[in-house]
């Protein structure tokens, strides 16, 4: 009823991924979502981000970031962390993630998507045949709609938990570093 949302993992933050792990099982493009995944709403690209998108390119990934929000709220942050960026991408619709996707040229069996909401980011990358990537929000969501949205994917979750529970057991992953 509601695999559209479903992820395909979850992680208690982007930030406790082994992403040597995806790089061996033939992933090479990362498509990752700014606010409250890389960094607090509206925040600025910090230096842990920073870090991060240089251990990827390390490592042989190609990135870039796919956001909702609009060219002054990406645009720098995509040009501290180094990356490419698709802005007023209109996720969950496919096309946002089919433009990042050429731009890295890579296609949807080589790259993932990390994101922390199932209304936007997880339904968008099932949309585009994306492997979706779940994180937990890294703080409280600012702004009202986004509250409100919080709530229906709290119901999703339950289910979600229980589909999660029958299939494979717990594939909820966390950062014990």
């Amino acid at each position: 009823m509601f695999k559209c949302f479903y992820p395909g993992v979850r992680y208690e933050s982007v930030y406790a991924i082994d992403f040597n792990k995806y790089y061996e099982a033939g992933y090479r493009g990362i498509l990752f979502d700014i606010d409250n995944t890389l960094v607090m709403h509206d925040a600025p690209a910090n230096d842990k981000a920073v870090r991060l998108f240089a251990e990827l390119k390390e490592i042989g990934f190609r990135t870039c970031l796919i956001s909702n929000n609009d060219t002054p709220r990406t645009a720098p942050f995509a040009e501290t962390v180094g990356t490419d960026y698709v802005c007023n991408a209109g996720k969950p619709k496919a096309s946002g993630y089919i433009e990042a996707m050429k731009r890295m040229g890579l296609t949807k069996e080589q790259t993932m998507m990390v994101g922390d909401q199932l209304f936007t980011d997880m339904w968008g990358a099932n949309n585009a045949g994306v492997y979706a990537v779940l994180t937990e929000k890294i703080a409280r969501d600012p702004h009202f709609h986004i509250r409100l949205k919080r709530a229906g994917e709290a119901i999703v979750m339950f289910f979600y938990r229980f589909y999660e529970s029958r299939h494979g057991g717990v594939r909820y992953l966390r950062d014990y570093s």
